[in-house]
Order: structure tokens, then C-alpha cells, then sequence
């Protein structure tokens, strides 16, 4: 992912993909709250359907109510995430010696990299045009029946998988822009957040099994 250091103004819906840190600094010296929120809530959005997908909600609920459910659903949670890791990664930043970024410019650093996952969202639409509930749903007879279609729908997962690991370097990039660490550093702040916000679940978790045995 190569960076130019050219001066001219960049959009961010196109040069997130080449020149993150480079996007991640001109989001922060023109307006790093502009678009925040609404990113957050795609990025949830896409993530509820992808969890829609491998829990196979389908079998239980119509495909009216899994999109509905997955769009209200993921994109309140990808606000709340916004800010609940937001906090985290200026905490646990800290320990890694950051010097204590705005809170803005680390929700601009978890928002921004999204327009990455906005792109992704497309790929939906034709996706459901073509699979339809199979999408969401164990039993896929259409699917089954279609080689070709299977091997459509696998052409369509591994482009995914490409943007999603394109995702990540860039977050990773705009995290450590912000923070001023390396990506290597900036991954680690973020894995050290991950953790600290599942624990408590985890703990919760166990002291349940342990009442309940």
C-alpha cells in the first residue's frame, strides 16, 4: 500500500484504499467529525449481516426481518462501538505511549477506514439479487442445484476477503497516524483493547457456568 506525499487534496472514498496515513491527515486538519457516525453505522451494518449469514438467521426469520433486524441492529451497535472502542484505544494507547489523542481523531481513525467497507456493502446487492434467502439460511437446495452459482457465490466471499483484509492494514495505519505508532504498534494497542473490552464478558461468563454447575 503505497503512500505519495503529493500535495494535492485527496478524496478519501478513493485514497483510503492507496494512502491511508496520508487520508487519516487530511480528514484530521479539515473536519474529523464529518461523517463519523454515519461510517460507524455502515461498518455495523455490514457486520450484522455477515453475522446474519454464519448463524444462519434465515432458518428462523424471513428475509424481510433479517435485513430489517441486521440494518437497525448493526448500525446502533456500530455507533456504540464507535465509542466504547474509542475510549479503550486512548486508554491502552497509553500504555503504549501515545500521546493522548483527541477523542475525535480516534473515533475519525475507527470511522474513516470504513469507506474501505462501504465499497464491500455493494457487493451485497447483487449477491441477494442472485442467492436470495440462501444467503442466511443452512439449508441452500438453489445453490445445491447450480455449480456454477456455488462457485459464483465463492468468487463473491473471497473478494470480500480480499477488501477485508484491505481493511484492516488501512485501520491500522489511520489508528497509528493518530496515535503516532507504527501499524505493527498500532495492531497491538488494538488487539490489548479487544481484550480489555471482551474480559468482563468472558469473566461474567464463567462466574454464570460456575452458579449454574
Amino acid at each position: 500500500m503505497m503512500e505519495s506525499n503529493a500535495g494535492a487534496l485527496l478524496n478519501p472514498w478513493l485514497s483510503m484504499w492507496t494512502q491511508p496515513r496520508r487520508t487519516m491527515r487530511q480528514v484530521l486538519e479539515t473536519d474529523p467529525e464529518r461523517l463519523v457516525l454515519a461510517l460507524a453505522a455502515i461498518a455495523g451494518v455490514s457486520r450484522a449481516l455477515d453475522r446474519a449469514s454464519l448463524k444462519s438467521l434465515g432458518d428462523h426469520l424471513p428475509l424481510v426481518a433479517v435485513l430489517g433486524l441486521s440494518i437497525i441492529g448493526g448500525a446502533l451497535s456500530g455507533m456504540l462501538l464507535l465509542y466504547l472502542f474509542g475510549f479503550l484505544l486512548r486508554w491502552t494507547g497509553r500504555w503504549f505511549g501515545a500521546g493522548g489523542a483527541a477523542p475525535q481523531h480516534v473515533r475519525a481513525a475507527i470511522a474513516w477506514p470504513n469507506v474501505i467497507t462501504c465499497w464491500a456493502l455493494l457487493l451485497w446487492a447483487p449477491q441477494l439479487l442472485l442467492f436470495g434467502k440462501e444467503l442466511f439460511t443452512t439449508e441452500t437446495p438453489r445453490l445445491d442445484a447450480n455449480p456454477g452459482m456455488t462457485l459464483l457465490l465463492l468468487g463473491f466471499f473471497l473478494l470480500e476477503l480480499v477488501v477485508g483484509v484491505w481493511f484492516i492494514v488501512a485501520f491500522l495505519k489511520c489508528v497509528g497516524e493518530v496515535q503516532g505508532f507504527s501499524a505493527w504498534k498500532a495492531l497491538a494497542n488494538v488487539l490489548v483493547a479487544g481484550l480489555v473490552m471482551v474480559a468482563p464478558f468472558a469473566i461474567l461468563g464463567v462466574i454464570i457456568a460456575v452458579v449454574a454447575s
